[in-house]
């Protein structure tokens, strides 16, 4: 199997799950704007709570970092996922 290089961006609960499980296989980075989030995921700490997240990073021997630099995690990455988050209360208004 051809190992991928893969960049997420956004490590809330889809990034970070999408980041974990692809990250048993391939190359990952995991592109977030939150210091704290980012220091906690390259010291395999959740910063969400999530039972099944928090175990793989302990436990399984994953090829994930996490970077502020999403200028070098894009530029040579093989794929991209896009998990950011959804604004729930936008309204939208439709012409009639």
């Amino acid at each position: 199997m051809k190992k991928y290089k893969i960049a997420v961006a956004g490590t809330g609960y889809v990034g970070l799950s999408i980041a974990t499980l692809l990250s048993q296989h391939h190359k990952v980075v995991a592109v977030d704007i939150v210091p704290e989030k980012i220091e906690m995921i390259n010291n395999r700490k959740s910063p969400i709570q999530d039972d099944y997240i928090e175990k793989y990073l302990a436990e399984k021997d994953l090829d994930l970092t996490a970077t502020l630099d999403a200028k070098t995690a894009y530029s040579d990455a093989d794929f991209v996922v896009i998990a950011a988050p959804t604004n729930v209360y936008l309204k939208l208004s439709v012409a009639a």
